[in-house]
């Protein structure tokens, strides 16, 4: 099997027959006939559905074409799944960096409360999604981003390419070949159907995160590693967000992205043929989502719309009418846990942060879903950046522990050349350079109207207009922070005192000197 580098993985089309409906109705149809969820106790384990979670690594969520971007064929594969699943417009992550946000996703916690604040293992005591499907009978397996994942035996990974197979090319290939997501995920599925079980698959793309497509890094990897090098996009036909300024090396570095873009999108479109020629797509949840936005300035590793909102797409054939958007209710990696585990019918996990939408995917209104609450805690280079945000349909409210005119932001979208364009062009650009002071230092607060105003440029927090707007989601954070367990609370509730803000900072560096590193695996 082949996966062609510059072309779009051709998928079988999906013809859903009436007898399909019929059979799969015995263990829970969501809107087939009936809303009655899968029973365990009435139900073998061999007729409960499978689950795909399939994610991408630092994608903003309008870089697709079924959520807006312009760029004609940059996502094929996730624009197809977008077509016959159900689209979120009001999803988020809840922390937009790679590990704390995936290890949400199979916990239903904030990394305050699963431990992963960094880039490190959880609690040895915190139960996840995986553990919870294996004590189900399914047959577990990863592929990408597994050491994000940890520690390990929290998980019951049937299936880790170069620790189960002997003859694995997996690892040095570092997760960007098409050709290699098909043959691993081939593997896989065939191991679960000789195994009679159903299955969870998480297939994690390593991109669009940098390296991107065309750099010198990645064109090494390219050719020592033999990755799909994807699509090449012109500069002069990327539109630049509104976010960052438009000058020709940040034109460069988008069109770099974009070009990973695409190749991310392969690589979906390589499992996705391979769940198909396996015969298993029709009894299969499939979702997709990326872990957070770009590393750019005001994406990655903070608390703005393009740092948390998420592309999340959720498909069950016969089950959840193709073609559906959700364009009302607020939905975060914290509630997909829960949501499987209910929608299985499985026993609920005490202490998740997250509630379960599947009233929603039943196509149901549910109340208590206008917000949702955002956190970042610690780079890979273990410097504190504690930021708390609240968002909703109109405006978005975030607080900086961190920000005290000293403390510089750095990390993954300070290396690249759109910020080293900003930092040249500051000299003669005034407004520029309001834009690099602002993400260099932040302030304490920002409010944001993001419906009228999505990519923040418009601080509103002093605005006398917004005052009672500032005022009530004050009030609100306080609330989530409760809610959630959040241990920054008390810092935030006495923020006006002397010295405690000072303090809870140096509590936080103080906490980032005992991060403990990931094993390698």
């Amino acid at each position: 099997m082949k996966c062609a580098a510059t072309e779009p993985v051709n998928m079988p089309s999906h013809k859903h027959a009436f007898i399909l409906c019929l059979s799969i109705s015995m263990f829970g149809l969501l809107h087939c006939h009936s809303t009655k969820k899968l029973h365990v106790g009435s139900t073998r384990v061999l007729q409960r559905p499978n689950i795909l979670i399939i994610t991408v690594d630092d994608m903003t969520y309008n870089s697709i074409g079924s959520f807006g971007c312009k760029i004609p064929g940059i996502t094929p594969n996730i624009d197809r799944l977008s077509s016959e699943g159900m689209k979120f417009m009001r999803a988020f992550t809840n922390t937009a960096v790679c590990q704390p946000s995936r290890q949400t996703l199979q916990t239903g916690r904030y990394p305050h409360n699963h431990g992963a604040e960094g880039l490190e293992p959880m609690y040895s005591d915190v139960p996840t999604l995986s553990a919870q499907l294996h004590k189900a009978g399914y047959v577990n397996g990863i592929l990408g981003k597994e050491t994000h994942h940890q520690p390990t035996e929290l998980f019951f990974w049937d299936f880790i390419p170069f620790r189960s197979i002997t003859d694995s090319t997996w690892r040095k290939s570092d997760s960007r070949n098409s050709a290699l997501f098909y043959e691993y995920s081939n593997r896989f599925f065939t191991m679960a159907k000789a195994s009679g079980k159903p299955f969870f698959f998480m297939a994690n793309s390593h991109d669009p995160h940098r390296p991107f497509v065309g750099t010198a890094q990645d064109s090494v990897l390219v050719n020592q590693k033999h990755h799909s090098i994807g699509k090449y996009f012109n500069p002069n036909d990327i539109d630049v967000p509104p976010f960052l300024p438009d000058l020709p090396d940040i034109r460069k570095e988008l069109a770099q992205y974009y070009g990973s873009v695409h190749r991310a999108d392969q690589h979906m479109g390589a499992v996705l043929q391979a769940l198909e020629e396996n015969g298993l797509a029709q009894n299969t949840i499939i979702i997709f989502l990326s872990d957070h936005g770009a590393a750019l300035p005001f994406g990655k590793s903070q608390c703005y719309l393009n740092s948390n909102k998420t592309p999340l797409i959720i498909k069950w054939p016969s089950q959840i009418p193709a073609g559906r958007i959700d364009s009302t209710h607020f939905i975060s990696a914290i509630d997909v846990m829960p949501t499987l585990l209910d929608l299985l019918s499985l026993p609920k996990v005490p202490d998740m942060d997250g509630t379960t939408f599947l009233p929603i995917l039943q196509g149901k209104k549910q109340r208590g879903r206008k917000q949702v609450f955002t956190t970042y805690y610690q780079t890979f280079a273990k410097t504190r950046y504690p930021m708390r945000c609240i968002q909703e349909e109109g405006l978005g409210y975030i607080f900086n522990f961190w920000s005290d005119g000293q403390l510089k932001m750095t990390g993954d979208a300070t290396g690249g050349l759109t910020w080293n364009a900003m930092l040249k062009a500051q000299q003669n650009d005034p407004g520029i350079a309001a834009r690099v002071e602002l993400y260099s230092h932040r302030v304490r607060e920002e409010l944001y109207d993001f419906k009228h105003d999505p990519d923040g440029l418009h601080n509103l927090a002093n605005d006398p207009k917004y005052q009672q707007d500032l005022i009530r989601l004050r009030a609100q954070m306080l609330s989530m922070m409760i809610k959630y367990r959040d241990p920054a609370y008390v810092a935030y509730r006495d923020r006006d005192l002397p010295g405690v803000i000072d303090k809870f900072m140096e509590d936080q560096r103080n906490k980032a000197k005992m991060t403990v590193p990931n094993v390698a695996l």
